[in-house]
């Protein structure tokens, strides 16, 4: 297993990221290796700052940058020895098993589609958000922000990658997933979720168990949360606000720290034809080693094959 971390990208690189790297070590097997994509005097220079010897990472050269505001397709074209295009040129020619960046996320979605391509069948990739519920559990929002504007047939597939991201990756036999709704009855809603509804309604490819109002996020009221990126993102960031309002009123707790982005690193783009991670720009050295972990698991978890082969079996609504 070789897990390639983008060095270079977020607000607090290269630092938070060796770092992360360094933390992630002892989380590691024998057999598995993180690849650091960077520059290689930089790299080497962190390392010998941190007493850590070198020869425990693979380091692959890249020393151009993809800033945060660059625009996505053009800085790919552009800068084809960043530290995003090598990155995805390794993963790409199967030298490293996932990757893993909290740098410019359009070049890393672009840069995914672009060189991995989706899994057959699917029509818009998106990411998972992480809901905390009051009795431990964690509820899969999805998506989070890749798809401000999903059509019926996609928002149905979201079901599919939720359900499959939450069995294998939270250990969830049969999730129950649920519309992210205005109110539980079938007729609410949008247009859009009124059809999706309906493409829900009776499948077999997941547990539908219909529609979930906003007061029931922290009840466990489902497994996955299924809502369009726009209302996702929203409320994925309206709940990360959380733990910097009871941090800074000194509100402590087990469950008031699960709100915390750090704790789950980064979120996997589902749907492409690879493992690969995107994490928060603000990404410290503790959400980057869980991304890193996060990585770790969907490899040996098999995820890919397992979406794949729940898309195989899913030909009608596609």
């Amino acid at each position: 297993m070789k897990i390639g971390l983008d060095v270079s990208g977020g607000d607090f690189a290269p630092d938070s990221n060796i770092m992360g790297a360094i933390d992630a070590l002892k989380f590691l097997k024998v057999a598995e290796k993180i690849v650091l994509i960077g520059d290689q005097t930089t790299i080497l220079n962190l390392l010998k700052r941190e007493i850590v010897n070198p020869e425990l990472f693979e380091i692959v050269h890249a020393p151009e940058i993809i800033g945060m505001d660059d625009r996505p397709t053009k800085a790919l074209q552009n800068k084809p020895n960043s530290s995003i295009s090598v990155g995805f040129h390794l993963l790409k020619n199967k030298e490293i098993n996932a990757f893993i960046s909290a740098g410019n996320s359009g070049a890393m979605s672009v840069g995914a589609i672009y060189n991995m391509n989706t899994i057959p069948g699917i029509i818009r990739p998106s990411i998972p958000g992480y809901i905390p519920n009051l009795n431990g559990s964690t509820t899969v929002l999805i998506d989070a922000g890749t798809n401000p504007d999903a059509k019926p047939e996609v928002l149905y597939q979201f079901g599919i990658l939720g359900s499959v991201f939450s069995q294998f990756m939270f250990n969830i036999k049969n999730p129950r997933v649920a519309l992210l709704n205005i109110g539980e009855e079938e007729k609410k809603g949008s247009i859009a979720v009124q059809q999706t509804y309906q493409l829900m309604k009776g499948t077999s490819d997941f547990q539908f168990i219909g529609n979930v109002e906003g007061r029931a996020v922290f009840q466990s009221a489902a497994d996955v949360f299924v809502c369009d990126g726009f209302v996702g993102n929203i409320l994925l960031k309206w709940l990360e606000s959380f733990h910097d309002i009871f941090f800074e009123k000194g509100v402590t707790g087990s469950f008031f720290e699960r709100f915390n982005f750090e704790n789950y690193g980064g979120s996997p783009l589902l749907g492409i034809n690879g493992n690969v991670i995107l994490g928060h720009g603000i990404s410290t050295k503790l959400a980057v080693c869980k991304m890193i972990i996060l990585a770790q698991q969907m490899i040996n978890a098999k995820l890919l094959l397992k979406i794949k082969h729940a898309l195989k079996n899913n030909p009608t609504k596609i």
